[in-house]
């Protein structure tokens, strides 16, 4: 894969160098003049900082600004963005935009740091720095410089971007008034790269993009990406073998390659690279948008805004989730295709005028006094496909109940009355995939809505599920597996899938990917990965004792959706998921990282269903 290939990766996959793609070509040099200008921060580090800002002097304008790690580009004069700023209509609705590539990172000087550490307090005499006084410094400088400001400041960002917008709500500069962390990453540990202490592998390949320092100033990519040489994924982490043979690709210079590796635990590297506890006394209005289906970012946006509305009762925080994959609401594909499910026409265009432009617009130009008229939550239903507002989230209505596995293959709200339990033997040399594509992804995305019919015929996965449903259930909000299982090692990995299965007569509709059929699809609706060494702290492992029985209880992320009446309601419980997650030795060891390969053995795991020892998932419904 070749850099330049890389970049136009990046610009998919971040969303941060377009918002839409070509419609709009002509208008920004015919609309905004651009100035390129070097912000010298509190440390004397100076970022390159790209300003466009409106032809027409007679008004005022506010700001409105993106921090990125993956390029402010194009950069010279007369090199402009097809499109900028969030939206096209806020575009077009007149704001100083302004671009920003983060310290350390392409035009930028300093170093670089992944997640860089939030300082806990503030000493305006202090050269200490981190995201939020960059952020802080840089608005300071551009009040002070700009004309045509009407002093307001607005910020937004998606996915590595709407984290930095997230850094900037500790200690924020006062006339930051409104920040939309859009899928943003909250914790290291939690997003992207781990879920509950398993490794994503799935993600290895961007470790290239974070992983490299570069010597200065530069508009090229200064890292070379791996050539896998395969478009197979699942055979080409099996060649690998272990993790320790990644050694073979990145070398002691990649620093974030090296990091993961000494830090399997959520010790303090990790905990002090999370952002979820630093956001208290949070002044800006906030709403934080995600997408049901983001397979990158979908802690990060419901943690931060839980966070925001737990710590910051009385500041304004929304928070939008649509039935989109990572960033697709800044873009306009006409039909929202995940997968093969079809969730509907122009959604984001819809998301993007009627909620979006009205946040900014209101906080940034209008009275900024909260009266937005939009909900606290505006979700959707991703079973019925209609757009659904809340008052709070978790819905204050919502039932928690307990749906429980059984002997007979059943899931049912009542607890099982006799003692049982199911096995299966979990090989790491056959590990279950997590999709039946032949790929092998920079970053993964359509799993999160893809068929799992393939999955529930393995002997190596549980399957649990209601009868056929007389009336619609709708889940909408938390769900926790809470798992009774036993393995004949020391150690286990526990993945736990929630899937609403279609009727055999589901007619087919137009966007159906070749080869599939909607009857009997197995929707896959939340899914969650456990190391099972983690089960009691995720900082301090434990093996498990063999052949006993013991509780593992993790939360997969919410939920709205509604199982409609014709459906099943199913679970499927597995110990493999190759090659998004790494594969567990199954033999406790103090480092999977260095496992060798004779550490990797099969091993018979038990799901117990009995009186004393009841598997459930604990979810939320409204009645």
């Amino acid at each position: 894969m070749k850099p330049t290939f890389l970049l136009g990766l990046l610009i998919v996959f971040s969303l941060s160098i377009t918002s839409a793609i070509g419609q709009q070509t002509g208008y920004v040099p015919n609309h905004y003049d651009k100035k390129e200008y070097k912000i010298p921060m509190r440390d004397g580090i100076h970022l390159h900082t790209i300003v466009y800002i409106p032809k027409d002097q007679g008004k005022k304008y506010p700001i409105l600004m993106q921090r990125t790690p993956y390029s402010a580009g194009p950069y010279g004069e007369g090199s402009f963005r097809p499109t900028i700023g969030p939206s096209p209509s806020l575009m077009e609705d007149g704001y100083i935009i302004v671009y920003q590539d983060v310290r350390g990172r392409w035009m930028s000087e300093g170093q670089y740091d992944n997640m860089r550490p939030t300082l806990s307090t503030r000493d305006k005499k202090s050269k200490a720095i981190d995201e939020s006084t960059d952020t802080y410094d840089t608005i300071e400088w551009l009040l002070k410089n700009l004309k045509n400001h009407n002093e307001r400041v607005g910020m937004w960002g998606i996915s590595y971007p709407g984290f930095y917008s997230a850094a900037a709500l500790p200690f924020a500069h006062p006339n930051l008034k409104a920040v939309s962390p859009q899928a943003p990453i909250g914790d290291f540990y939690f997003d992207d790269f781990h879920h509950n202490g398993a490794y994503f592998l799935s993600y290895w390949l961007a470790t290239t993009v974070f992983g490299y320092q570069k010597e200065g100033p530069t508009d090229e990519p200064w890292y070379q990406m791996v050539d896998p040489g395969t478009r197979d994924g699942y055979q080409f982490f099996m060649d690998m073998g272990s993790l320790k043979n990644a050694d073979n690709y990145y070398g002691p210079d990649n620093f974030f390659w090296q990091q993961l590796k000494e830090n399997p635990d959520y010790n303090a590297f990790w905990q002090e690279r999370s952002i979820i506890p630093h956001l208290k006394e949070v002044t800006p209005a906030v709403m934080t948008v995600g997408g049901w289906f983001d397979a990158e970012d979908l802690y990060g946006p419901l943690t931060i805004y839980k966070t925001i509305e737990k710590n910051n009762p009385a500041t304004y925080n929304t928070l939008v989730m649509g039935p989109w994959s990572h960033g697709d609401w800044s873009a306009e594909p006409g039909p929202q295709v995940v997968s093969s499910m079809y969730f509907g026409d122009s959604l984001s265009t819809w998301y993007q005028k009627e909620v979006e432009f009205r946040f900014f617009d209101h906080f940034l130009k209008g009275a900024g006094d909260g009266k937005t008229d939009l909900p606290e939550a505006y979700l959707f239903d991703t079973g019925t496909n209609e757009w659904k507002t809340f008052d709070q989230w978790p819905p204050a209505d919502a039932k928690t109940i307990s749906m429980y596995v059984h002997a007979d293959g059943k899931l049912k709200t009542e607890k099982p009355d006799s003692f049982g339990y199911q096995e299966f033997v979990s090989d790491p040399q056959k590990p279950v995939p997590y999709t039946q594509d032949i790929k092998l992804n920079f970053t993964p995305r359509k799993y999160m809505a893809d068929d799992q019919r393939f999955a529930a015929r393995r002997p190596d996965v549980l399957v649990f599920e209601t009868d056929i449903l007389e009336e619609d259930i709708t889940l909408a909000g938390e769900i926790k597996a809470k798992l009774k299982v036993s393995t004949s090692e020391t150690d286990a990995d526990w993945i736990v899938k929630l899937i609403d299965v279609f009727p055999g007569n589901t007619p087919n509709h137009d966007y159906v990917q070749e080869g599939m059929d909607m009857g009997n699809y197995h929707l896959k609706v939340r899914s969650e990965a456990m190391r099972g060494r983690y089960r009691e702290s995720l900082s301090e492992p434990k093996p498990f004792v063999p052949n006993e029985v013991t509780d593992v209880a993790f939360r997969l992320q919410d939920v709205l959706h509604t199982f409609k009446k014709g459906h099943k309601i199913q679970i499927q419980i597995q110990s493999t998921w190759f090659p998004l997650i790494d594969r567990n030795p199954q033999k406790y060891l103090e480092n999977i990282f260095k496992a060798e390969e004779t550490d990797f053995v099969r091993a018979t795991h038990r799901v117990y269903h009995s009186i004393s020892h009841p598997t459930s998932l604990e979810v939320q419904v409204l009645e």
